[in-house]
This record gives C-alpha cells, structure tokens and sequence, in this order.
C-alpha cells in the first residue's frame, strides 16, 4: 500500500486516508451466483484511514454518520447494525481494545442508532461494525463495513511522530461504504420494486405525443428539459398513446408528459407521475422548474 512507502508521518499529517474502487475475485459455486447479489467478480468501495488513537472516537463517528446518510439519501431507512467485539483468540492490548470498541460504540450512540452486539465476533486484529440491508423479500445482505485494525500498521512498520517525539504506530480504520457495489445495486432495485426515486431513474422523463400535429412541440419540450438538466426521451411513434402509456409504465419511468393538439396550441404540457391515477396540466415553465428540484439529487451530488 502506498501509505507504507511513504516515509514516517508526523501526527499533524494524520489522519491520513486513502480510498479505491477495487476488483475482487471470487470464485462462487455455480448454485450460489445470484443475480447481482452474488458474483464471482464485484467491485469494492475500500479505503483506509490512518489515525492516532486520539482519533479514533471521531474518525468512527464520522464513517458512521456517512455511511447512514447514504443509505438514507438511497431509500434505506431500515438499517441494521452489528458490533462485533474482541475474540478471545487476538492481538492488542485490552487497552486498545478498550478504546477501539469504546469508540465504534460511542459512535452508534451518538447517532442514537439501535444496534445488535456479537460478543466474541470481532476479527483478532480488532473490533467492527457491520452495515446490513434488508431486500425486498427480508433477506439481510451484509453491505457497508468499519474496520479497526491493531495489526497491519506494525506489520508494516508504518510510524507517525508524536507530539512527544516518540515514534508510534498508528491506528488503522478499514472501511467500505457499499461493500459491493453490484449487490448494493440489486438491493436497491428491489427495494424500489424497480421505481427508482426522480434523481435516481436512468431515464427520467418520457415526452410522448397523442397526434402527429405534436411532434414539434414535444421536441421544443424535450429539448427545454434536457437543457435545464432532467435525461428526457422522446416517444413520437404512431401509436395509440394508452399503448405508449403503459409501455413507459412497465419500465417505471418516473414521469410521462402526454401532448396532442390541444397541449400545442396552448403551449402546455400534460404531466402525470408513475402511479398515480391523475393527470396535470400547467406551463412548461412550471413543470419544467418542479422536476428540476425534484431530480436535484441529495446533497447537491
């Protein structure tokens, strides 16, 4: 790892963090592989956060609060945690395990969050708290982790200078956000019964036309969208719009924007959302203002 090859740290340098989308190989059975759930190749979130022990309460909180964020901004609201504590079988001193644990705990408390504790479950190298998502059908899958770690940084020989002048091993947190970013996918369309949230959709909205005499302004309407930011598609084939209707609906497209003559020659748009029994007629300038705050995704991301 290059934060070994890098020369001794001062403690002002800390934390220091590092972070990668990874490749993994995995050679599942064959009756195991499961959909995106379970590969045989996946893509990690990894990263490493060096820190001194005095860190370390904060860095946790910080992971914590990122990671139940995220999966709030995605739908999750339903998060289960684990804490696993240290094994009879380990390395450290019971000080730093002390410390460790105390600070993976203070982190979930601080965000007032129910966990579950595994007494005896952690790694030999340190405790861990385990993120675990819930699909559609209520099985758990194991997604986000965090990580102390006593053992790489002093078998790496990685030191920082104290304020003391000492030379100390720091204090390694192994985190990842998603775990697998292939399984966090399938959880998530399963979650949302394949009805991604606006920000979220591939395709957001679908312009389709009722008559032929709509097609320029279906265009002029897709293309004001596409320029104020939400991914549009057109739909001008001659077809029955109950048929197009459906069709989009299948594939969950948030919005469809219906438009016939009448909608051309008052230069409006008829707008219904995914679901829902009505249909609304406004201003492009309306609509086009409402689903760019709605696709706006969380954070500002």
């Amino acid at each position: 790892m290059l934060i070994y090859r890098q020369g001794t740290k001062s403690y002002r340098d800390l934390p220091l963090k590092l972070a990668e989308f990874g490749k993994v190989q995995r050679y599942e059975p064959s009756g195991a592989l499961h959909g995106l759930l379970r590969v045989r190749s996946f893509t990690q979130d990894d990263a490493h956060i060096c820190c001194t022990p005095e860190q370390l309460t904060e860095e946790c909180l910080k992971v914590n609060d990122l990671v139940l964020s995220i999966y709030r901004d995605f739908g999750f609201d339903d998060v289960r945690i684990k804490l696993s504590t240290r094994p009879k079988s380990r390395i450290g001193s019971d000080e730093s395990w002390d410390r460790a644990e105390n600070a993976l705990r203070t982190a979930l408390e601080t965000a007032v969050h129910a966990y579950t504790l595994f007494e005896g479950e952690g790694a030999f190298y340190g405790p861990k708290l385990e993120y675990v998502l819930r699909d559609a059908i209520g099985r758990d899958w194991q997604c986000g982790t965090l990580q102390v770690d006593f053992n790489l940084p002093e078998r790496f020989g990685s030191s920082y200078v104290a304020p003391s002048g000492e030379k100390l091993p720091p204090v390694m947190l192994h985190r990842a956000l998603f775990g697998s970013l292939e399984r966090f996918t399938g959880i998530l369309i399963e979650h949302h019964a394949g009805h991604l949230p606006l920000w979220l959709a591939p395709v957001q909205v679908v312009v389709a036309t009722i008559t032929g005499a709509a097609d320029l302004w279906a265009a002029d309407v897709a293309e004001t969208l596409r320029e104020a930011g939400p991914r549009v598609e057109t739909d001008l084939r001659n077809e029955k719009i109950g048929y197009k209707v459906r069709e989009h609906a299948l594939k969950k497209v948030p919005v469809q924007i219906a438009l016939g003559a009448r909608e051309a020659d008052e230069q409006t748009v008829a707008l219904r959302r995914h679901g829902a029994p009505e249909t609304q007629t406004m201003p492009l300038s309306e609509a086009v203002q409402a689903l760019v705050q709605e696709a706006e995704a969380p954070g500002g991301a």
